[in-house]
């Protein structure tokens, strides 16, 4: 028996983000962090885009564009302070044809509201930040976009953890609770307070303490092919004008940290929730229930699953996904984008009163646990000023 002040069950990154608020604000409690892997941030927060948004996407009412921003910069400092690599090489959003245009104003609208940087340029000007870029008349440029490399970011979390005496327990998977009594694979603890940060499994540990019960994840799957053009073929990153109604932003050009470029990602429904590659980690339950609900939203979603499942499905087609990306800049074709990079799952939070997909973060908690249910993209930009404020919503529940 293991009795800790706070138990976080989730090592990613904003399970670890939200144990290090706890312990800057409390240094004498003691912390632990529990994951089922046997490392940290062997998920959602190492396998993730490196991309770090700069905020304009999102209506000024939501916490997505409120820490989307703030934590733009919180991570870059972050990141500079420690000197991993950081491609600050800006951001441009481009319109295929003119019915884009407005949508493209929309996007400039939302990021002034934000207080964003944000310009709208015209093509020429465009052309100037990266030649090879394709756009109608005009384009947005965000200077402040960046990526990085999720995964040496997140070591430098997990040792300021350690650093700080924050007891770090791999290879120990949720296994149930009574209470705040929780047992791991060959732990039990009894917890002052429970923390639920389990990305992929939050709603199921959240059902497991009797929250998030109208909530279950959905799982996509996320790939990028990888160019084998030489380090520099693209100065910025170029992403289309998004349908603001979808949860996600569309085939686009990554410039990776260290210069080179990738075009996706998919957003193909997963059929189990760990569905890398193959039938690695598959799981019979997950294949039916996640089976289950894609078959409830193809005739009840508030949204058009179908068509988005079909569309997305037709991605796993290389040539396919290479004509959608032609769009944006020239040059892009089979020849050069060649192979697949690692495949990373989105874990998107579904309300399954309404058969809709969730947009903005969701969490629920009491004075005994925390449940972060939904911390979606672009959580990894969002995850320092994110997670302090999920601490401060900890504090007002105890």
């Amino acid at each position: 028996m293991k009795t800790v002040d706070y138990l976080v069950i989730g090592g990613g990154i904003i399970g670890v983000n939200m144990a290090l608020h706890l312990k800057r604000r409390n240094p004498a409690a003691s912390i632990c962090v529990v994951d089922k892997e046997p490392e940290l941030g062997l998920h959602g927060s190492g396998r993730n885009s490196g991309v770090l948004h700069s905020g304009f996407y999102y209506t000024a009412n939501s916490l997505k564009a409120r820490f989307t921003r703030d934590g733009n910069i919180a991570m870059k400092n972050y990141i500079r302070e420690r000197k991993i690599p950081l491609n600050e090489c800006g951001k441009l959003v481009v319109a295929k044809n003119e019915s884009e245009l407005p949508t493209l104003d929309e996007l400039l609208a939302r990021g002034q509201a934000n207080g964003v940087e944000l310009y709208k340029i015209t093509e020429a000007e465009a052309k100037e930040i990266e030649p090879r870029v394709k756009t109608c008349r005009h384009a947005l440029w965000s200077p402040n976009t960046a990526t990085a490399n999720p995964v040496p970011v997140m070591e430098a979390f997990r040792k300021e953890a350690t650093d700080q005496g924050i007891e770090i327990k791999c290879s120990e998977p949720f296994v149930k609770c009574k209470g705040n009594r929780v047992w791991t694979k060959t732990l039990e603890f009894d917890a002052g307070y429970v923390i639920n940060a389990a990305g992929l499994y939050a709603d199921r540990i959240g059902h497991a303490f009797g929250f998030g019960l109208k909530y279950a994840i959905l799982p996509f799957k996320g790939l990028y092919l990888k160019s084998n053009e030489p380090v520099g073929s693209f100065k910025t990153n170029i992403y289309p004008v998004p349908n603001l109604q979808n949860p996600f932003l569309g085939v686009h050009v990554t410039v990776t940290v260290d210069g080179h470029h990738k075009i996706g990602p998919t957003a193909i429904p997963a059929f189990w929730r760990e569905q890398y590659k193959g039938v690695e980690n598959f799981s019979f339950g997950e294949l039916v229930e996640t089976v289950g609900r894609g078959s409830q939203l193809m005739l009840k979603a508030d949204f058009d699953f179908r068509r988005l499942a079909r569309k997305e499905l037709r991605k796993y087609n290389r040539a396919h996904l290479v004509g959608l990306s032609q769009s944006l800049a020239t040059g892009l074709d089979l020849p050069t984008l060649d192979h697949w990079g690692p495949s990373g799952i989105r874990a998107q939070l579904l309300n399954l009163e309404r058969k809709s997909l969730e947009m903005d973060f969701v969490f629920e908690g009491d004075g005994k646990s925390f449940h972060v249910l939904n911390s979606v993209s672009p959580g990894w930009t969002c995850s320092i000023p994110f997670t302090s404020y999920m601490v401060d919503e900890v504090e007002k529940m105890r």
